[in-house]
């Protein structure tokens, strides 16, 4: 970058727009998390391991959109996947463990996600917005399809 050039702005870390994945029918709903911020014990440097640190995570769940025509019938919760049940579980497995890296986390989170029967594809993100302090944050993105025909 020579002298006269701006500085460009920070990026910040936005989930993309993902497209519904290729094992959904054509016919799908989106159900997503953004900047679910939980207490963490993660990283490998001393000072990463003196306590938690703030983790950051995205998800994003690909679910038949059958489900929504029936929870938007009926407006009844026991009809839709229970947004408080993947909250939690995310919650609790970023608190109450101990990662050495951010991919181990997000791969639990993930299949936390997965064994939900009615998801059918999942995107978790995480990113650790405090490691380094000239860059917004660091993370790890996983996205996993269930097998067409699949539970």
């Amino acid at each position: 970058m020579s002298p006269s050039s701006p500085v460009p702005e920070p990026m910040t870390p936005e989930a993309p727009s993902a497209a519904p994945p290729a094992a959904t029918t054509a016919r799908t709903m989106r159900i997503f998390f953004r900047g679910l911020t939980v207490p963490c014990r993660i990283g490998v440097h001393d000072f990463e391991r003196s306590g938690p640190q703030r983790v950051a995570i995205d998800i994003d769940l690909w679910v038949d959109r059958a489900l929504a025509d029936r929870a938007g019938g009926s407006d009844d919760l026991a009809d839709t996947l229970d947004y408080d049940q993947i909250r939690a579980a995310a919650q609790t497995i970023a608190s109450t463990r101990v990662f050495n890296t951010q991919e181990a986390l997000c791969l639990a989170i993930l299949h936390a996600c997965l064994d939900q029967p009615p998801v059918r594809a999942a995107r978790v993100a995480t990113a650790k917005p405090d490691v380094y302090p000239d860059t917004a944050a660091v993370g790890v993105e996983l996205y996993e399809e269930k097998p067409l025909g699949g539970p």
